[in-house]
């Protein structure tokens, strides 16, 4: 998309809500029974709109006010059956929680990086002791963590936080580019330079997270990254990447006619290759509305 079509006020401003392009599903794969995943898609006004997400107790509220972000995130549940699934699904409320209790950071991303990045982090650490405190009160429930791949956009600028191995891609004047660094013991390894990033691949440290929401390691990462017309935002958990590669992600979404289309498409492909794990993704761009 030519990065100037927009008009009415130059061509960064931003998008109406009309105007986001955005979908997301959860699907559990062709081998597990169950679905450790979540997912949500909301904008952040002055009241939260939750836009879709597979956690059916969350409501919209009105969609009046002014949309000050636009916040998407994927979670990938660790620990097997209900630790898995209650680890991604406590991850999701209480980030949400978070994001519409505490405005200033919303504020402070208009004028301070830095504050703003801290203020991410927190909310990433205030859930990994919220899973911690649910382990000690039920015993049941030790041991469970989650990945939490989480995307902000406040136009004209983006926020990545991530923890574990889920991932968010760019497509950008037709290239794809990995954002996030997944945190892994093999990439670990790959980054200490012993061994190549195809032997890391083939091992099983690649599933072994260095660093999740309530395990026994967490290290938020934030990244800041330029929003405008034209990128497409993909976000996934590894249930897609480990049977799609990049090549085909890239050209799926160079081809896409909507967010909702490429997203079924990539959840197919990933099905024809195995599904062997469960699979959700969140496709966004920004397209300018006709007129």
């Amino acid at each position: 998309m030519d990065t100037t079509t927009p008009t009415l006020a130059g061509p960064q401003r931003k998008p109406y809500d009309q105007e986001i392009d955005v979908y997301g599903l959860t699907h559990p794969g062709k081998v597990r029974k169950e679905n450790q995943d979540h997912f949500l898609i909301c904008a952040l006004k002055k009241q939260l709109v939750v836009r879709q997400t597979s956690l059916p107790e969350l409501h919209s509220v009105s969609p009046e006010p002014e949309r000050l972000a636009f916040l998407m995130m994927v979670a990938d549940g660790v620990g097997g059956g209900v630790k898995g699934e209650a680890a991604s699904r406590t991850a999701v409320e209480a980030v949400t929680q978070y994001f519409e209790h505490t405005m200033r950071c919303y504020y402070a991303a208009r004028a301070d990086d830095r504050e703003f990045y801290e203020a991410l982090k927190e909310g990433a650490l205030l859930t990994h002791v919220e899973l911690l405190r649910r382990g000690e009160i039920d015993p049941a429930y030790r041991g469970m963590a989650t990945t939490l791949t989480l995307y902000l956009g406040v136009w004209p600028r983006a926020y990545l936080l991530q923890v574990g191995d889920s991932r968010c891609y760019l497509l950008e004047n037709g290239e794809l580019s990995q954002i996030t660094r997944d945190q892994t013991m093999a990439q670990e390894l790959v980054d200490l330079g012993v061994m190549s990033q195809d032997e890391a691949s083939n091992t099983r440290l690649a599933h072994t997270l260095s660093s999740s929401i309530g395990g026994r390691q967490t290290e938020p990462v934030v990244t800041r990254i330029d929003a405008n017309w034209g990128k497409v935002a993909l976000l996934c958990s590894d249930g897609l990447t480990n049977h799609v590669s990049d090549e085909s992600i890239r050209d799926r979404l160079r081809s896409m006619t909507s967010a909702q289309q490429v997203c079924e498409d990539l959840l197919e492909e990933a099905l024809a290759g195995g599904g062997t794990d469960n699979i959700t993704l969140i496709v966004a761009r920004a397209v300018a509305r006709e007129g």
